[in-house]
């Protein structure tokens, strides 16, 4: 009983102190004014609604028969979900190194408040846009929801995995803030946003299938969708990547917070 009562004290005390911290950055990056914390998920569904029209208006061809609505939805939001945690990771320590001075709170409390946060943002989008659009007609509601869940789950792990390494290391290396914007840039039309494997030549998707995030796009859209094309996935092998990520980042996090100085 006594063990019990210790890790509910210390998951007592963790779930405060990340609450509190999410409570900060909310504050601090949308502030009290205008519509507030609103902006959490009205700035991703802004994003993934003007790709949308931008790609209705000028009829663009993606390789399927899929509406464009539905390609732009099941696409980009997946992108904005692990696009989106590493660039909130990087340097995050800096700004926060006053709080350190409470001892409860670690570089891994602050990596976390900032990954529930763009995690939640980016979802309640995506739901938000699937239902309004499926309420209007413009797109059928999931075939697969349980699919539709674990790709979701599988994007945010990969999202998770590479800002705790990539956040871990640009307190090392400043040149990690400025490798991540092109590399991200580059990683956009590449991760099967923009387009399915299955319209590609055989070289193409051998090569694209190497990145982790395409194949959790690909499962989502068969999650969505998978009676109308062929998706090509290997789940084991995005998790086996996620793993080694999750485990480099975690490493690297407890090795930089040895060397964090409060200022």
């Amino acid at each position: 009983m006594q063990g019990y009562s210790s890790v509910n004290t210390s998951w007592n005390i963790q779930r405060r102190v990340i609450g509190a911290l999410l409570m900060r950055e909310v504050l601090t990056r949308f502030g009290r004014h205008n519509i507030g914390f609103l902006w959490l998920f009205v700035e991703p569904m802004m994003f993934t609604l003007g790709v949308t029209a931008l790609w209705t208006m000028v009829g663009a061809a993606h390789g399927s028969n899929l509406p464009i609505v539905a390609f732009a939805i099941t696409g980009y939001s997946s992108v904005l979900l692990w696009r989106n945690m590493p660039g909130r990771c990087i340097s995050a320590v800096g700004p926060n190194l006053a709080l350190m001075y409470h001892r409860h709170v670690k570089v891994m409390d602050i990596f976390a408040a900032r990954l529930l946060l763009e995690g939640g943002g980016a979802t309640i989008s995506f739901v938000v846009l699937g239902l309004f659009f499926s309420a209007i007609g413009w797109i059928k509601l999931p075939e697969d929801v349980g699919k539709v869940l674990f790709a979701w789950f599988m994007l945010a792990w990969f999202g998770c995995s590479l800002a705790l390494l990539m956040g871990a290391w640009s307190e090392q290396s400043e040149i990690i803030e400025k490798l991540w914007g092109p590399t991200s840039y580059l990683l956009f039309p590449l991760s099967g946003a923009a387009f399915m494997v299955d319209a590609l030549p055989t070289i193409a998707q051998d090569f694209v299938l190497l990145l982790p995030m395409v194949h959790g796009v690909e499962l989502l859209r068969e999650g969505y969708f998978g009676s109308t094309f062929k998706a090509h996935y290997n789940i084991g092998y995005m998790a086996l990547v996620c793993t080694g990520l999750t485990l480099l980042g975690l490493a690297k996090t407890r090795q930089i917070s040895h060397t964090v100085m409060p200022e």
